[in-house]
């Protein structure tokens, strides 16, 4: 089932709309056509007992000016560019420095995040779906060509989301998509997420400095901090992005499980990283659903994507989509319990 309401209204007066997809069993996500935000997800826990675990805001201000990027869709680059600029076919091109001035982040000044999206919904007996457009067109935020983004996201009755990137552009761009919800496995106004264990099927981290720009070096990550090929607790800040296996396929990359409430979220995607965020920053002034008070270390992200700045890195898999070529590509979150 799929049910639609007004969540309010931009600046401008234009309405923002919430989209509820709920299956059989009553577990549901409601998804905003702002940003594509993922503003609910309510997942049963061991004791099917149903619970909302993403940070987010009761208000279309409150995704605006809180921060974070709660739930949304990323674009038309998530994560940083060195310098707010990149050459492309002997090209440069001028990004805003949208990161206190020195280097571009997720999108720049008016990233996907914060445009309205158009919705069609596709209701089914086991799944609903969410099909979202943007039309970028050339030069928005300094970026090259006339770029038409789509996501899917899917719903269904096995408690699996599922995100479909796919762009198109007239011109050689860059292009990196992304969705940036914030978990809390036990409820999102839960607390601090240090018991929840984590297992990520990587070897490698992008290194990078004090202003989190990679240096062009992979670390590899036996027998740092940074080791997760075994279950352990994420009782550390990271804001990392990890180097996958997946050959491009859809895998396993990640799987997180919380004891005291039983849930358990795997991730599978076709894209080369995973950004693993510990959400160190979370400390916005803007309450939460609820009157939540934001505070670090409360949630965690986990960013399917190209490697940062990956178009001033020649040895990183390019993030290049060429004019007439598709870019297609697919993260899931599976929900069960322990």
């Amino acid at each position: 089932m799929i049910s639609a309401s007004v969540f309010g209204k931009m600046p401008d007066g234009r309405e923002v709309v919430a989209y509820t997809l709920t299956n059989r069993f009553m577990s549901s996500v409601k998804i905003l056509n702002l940003g594509g935000i993922i503003a609910e997800l309510n997942i049963p826990d061991r004791d099917e007992k149903i619970a909302d675990i993403v940070c987010g805001f009761d208000t279309v201000e409150g995704y605006l000016t809180g921060g974070g990027y709660q739930g949304a869709l990323v674009g038309r680059y998530g994560n940083r560019i060195a310098n707010g600029r990149f050459t492309l076919n002997g090209t440069e091109y001028i990004l805003a420095k949208n990161e206190g001035g020195l280097h571009h982040l997720h999108g720049g000044d008016e990233g996907f995040n914060a445009k309205i999206w158009t919705v069609e919904t596709v209701e089914r007996d086991d799944e609903n779906q969410l099909l979202l457009e943007y039309v970028s067109e050339d030069g928005e935020e300094g970026y090259p060509g006339r770029l038409k983004a789509s996501v899917t996201y899917t719903f269904g009755d096995n408690n699996v989301l599922r995100i479909r990137y796919e762009a198109f552009s007239n011109k050689d761009t860059v292009c990196n998509l992304t969705n940036h919800t914030y978990f809390n496995l036990a409820g999102y106004a839960a607390g601090d997420i240090g018991e929840h264990r984590l297992y990520i099927d990587s070897d490698f981290i992008t290194e990078i400095d004090d202003e989190f720009i990679p240096t062009g070096v992979n670390l590899p990550v036996k027998g740092t901090k940074f080791d997760f090929n075994r279950f352990k607790a994420m009782k550390e800040p990271y804001d990392h992005n990890y180097i996958l296996k997946n050959d491009g396929k859809l895998k396993k990359a990640a799987e997180v499980r919380e004891p005291r409430y039983g849930r358990r979220m795997e991730v599978l995607t076709d894209l080369p990283g995973m950004q693993l965020y510990t959400a160190n920053m979370m400390n916005g002034a803007v309450p939460f659903k609820g009157g939540i008070q934001q505070k670090p270390h409360t949630a965690f992200c986990m960013e399917t994507q190209f490697a940062p700045d990956s178009p001033n890195q020649p040895d990183f898999p390019s993030c290049t989509l060429h004019a007439g070529d598709i870019y297609d590509y697919t993260t899931e979150f599976r929900f069960g319990v322990i």
